[in-house]
């Protein structure tokens, strides 16, 4: 199955294997990963450190040093993570359904947007979810030991990962009390009796004991990292700057609230997702479909509390920190929904294929078109065109203008300056500001003697038609909350630096642009003459 899955999903990937990094691969993944590789060190030395766990990157690093350093094989190391995390999807959801359910749920999450877009990307947060679904499975099979390790794994490529052990402890913890004061047969463990056989002539606190050891075992390897951490940087939780924008300027109860109500979004709506919840509310209104007058099987009620559990403490935590809301965040998440919607489809509706095939089309349609709504261009191939825009910019950049200083913004100011991320041949010397909008603009005016050519472009997406376009009130709050900002266009760009456009490229909301600055007539007279200072 797993090769079967990993050859599948390679040839649909071939065509973006050979694409340069891309934003966070480039700024802290792949220098992070390259550090292992050269210089053996677990804490990147060439950028600042997050304090991620180290597994995924130097899994990475593993395949440049075996295999030899370039873009495909980063992408193809990832897409093997993204096997293995699809075989948890299938395995977990063969053993909470059927057969069925399981191939129906592990291809929709493949060709999910967001899941098909990060299987190649070198991010951390597909491993996680990948390993927390194998624990999760190993969980429900009544296995401790295994259960303890993917979890393990899991926190150790990303740490947010320690959200699915710590919310099933507090439900181990909760189910109990409620059972002793309540006698809520519902609640039930799906695993309570084959624990409790295991445990032959103990009780069953000794089996919630067994299991609260399991589930809390993940933490220490994480707390082992993050002291390792602090003894070689000072700081347990990465530099004092991403500690800032992740937690502590989160802590506010009307972010909370917006980033709860996205993150809801994200679970059960985003990029199409919103017609499988949608389909199986639908179908929860119809009787359960039977065959040879037996109801089709369910998914096991305890097990979906378990589901709702991690759902809610995904949510929850990630609602309240973590300064990008990013919809790869909840790929831990976005498997049980899938599951749990496609199992409803199957009990209820007849014709259950024919739903789960127009929630395919409408996945794969995802990948092409975007959204009436603000994203991130790595949820789905818009991030695709966006590096072939850059690529060819830069190439057009380095031919025509190879000694120029450039005025531009990260990425493009990582992608000039490092050759090793594929876009350029060598280095060219950059003028960096934060982004394009009015004010950084405006600054970048003050001191054009500085720079002789601006590479501009789209660092935020925002749709032709935004569908909440005219509530003022709401682009207040993700400026203040969320860190938006709206992009001048190159014209404008253009206009107050004093330049003039010579490349400009767009491609479905997104574009591109260089721009030559203007001399004025006294520069131009002092080149002529000589007098001029030609350093500039």
């Amino acid at each position: 199955m797993f090769a079967v899955i990993f050859v599948i999903i390679f040839l649909l990937h071939a065509p973006l294997l050979e694409l340069p990094y891309f934003w966070d691969e480039a700024g802290y993944y792949v220098p992070a990963a390259r550090d292992i590789l050269l210089r053996g060190s677990l804490i990147p030395q060439t950028t600042p450190s997050n304090a991620h766990p180290p597994l995924v990157m130097a899994w990475v690093a593993l395949w440049w040093k075996v295999v030899g350093y370039a873009p495909a094989v980063t992408r193809s190391a990832m897409l093997v993570l993204a096997a293995f995390s699809l075989l948890g999807v299938f395995r977990l959801a063969r053993r909470v359904a059927n057969l069925e359910v399981a191939v129906a749920a592990t291809a929709l999450t493949a060709i999910y947007p967001v899941f098909f877009a990060q299987s190649s990307i070198l991010h951390v947060d597909l491993a996680a979810a990948g390993l927390t679904l194998w624990g999760l499975s190993a969980y429900l099979e009544d296995r401790p030991l295994e259960m303890a390790g993917w979890l393990a794994l899991a926190a150790l490529a990303k740490e947010t990962a320690i959200l699915a052990p710590l919310s099933l402890a507090g439900w181990e913890i909760s189910r109990r009390l409620l059972q002793k004061y309540v006698g809520t047969a519902a609640l039930g463990c799906p695993v309570e009796q084959r624990w409790t056989a295991n445990l032959v002539g103990r009780s069953a606190v000794s089996a919630l004991r067994v299991r609260l050891v399991a589930l809390l075992a993940p933490l220490l390897p994480l707390i082992l990292w993050y002291a390792y951490h602090y003894a070689r940087t000072g700081y347990v939780f990465g530099n004092p700057e991403f500690f800032r924008y992740n937690v502590a300027a989160t802590l506010s109860p009307l972010r909370f609230v917006l980033a709860l109500l996205l993150r809801l979004w994200q679970a059960f709506g985003y990029l199409a997702l919103w017609l499988a919840t949608a389909g199986m509310l639908f179908a929860m209104w119809l009787a359960p479909v039977k065959d040879d007058g037996v109801p089709r099987e369910r998914i096991a009620v305890p097990v979906q509390i378990v589901f709702l559990v991690i759902v809610a403490a995904y949510v929850v935590a990630l609602a309240l920190i973590g300064g990008a809301v990013l919809a790869r965040y909840m790929l831990t998440v976005t498997p049980l929904v899938i599951v749990v919607a496609v199992s409803t489809l199957r009990r209820r509706l007849r014709a259950w294929l024919y739903a789960v095939a127009l929630i395919g089309l409408a996945f794969i349609g995802a990948w092409f078109w975007n959204p009436p709504y603000g994203f991130s261009p790595e949820d789905n191939l818009a991030y695709r065109d966006f590096i072939v825009m850059h690529q060819d910019a830069e190439r057009f950049l380095e031919a025509r203008y190879p000694m120029a200083r450039v005025l531009t913004a990260w990425p493009a100011s990582g992608e000039l300056t490092s050759p090793w991320l594929g876009y350029i041949t060598r280095p060219m010397k950059v003028v960096q500001i934060e982004n394009f909008s009015a004010e950084q603009v405006l600054s970048a005016a003050e001191v054009r003697d500085k720079y002789e050519i601006a590479l501009v472009f789209s660092t935020k997406y925002d749709p032709p038609h935004p569908l909440l376009q005219r509530w003022r009130w709401w682009q207040e709050m993700k400026g203040r909350y969320f860190d938006y900002h709206v992009d001048l266009p190159p014209e404008a760009v253009a206009r107050n630096l004093g330049g003039k456009i010579v490349y400009a490229r767009e491609k479905q909301g997104q574009w591109v642009a260089v721009i030559e600055m203007e001399r004025n007539e006294i520069e131009e007279a002092e080149v002529v003459s000589g007098t001029g200072d030609r350093s500039k």
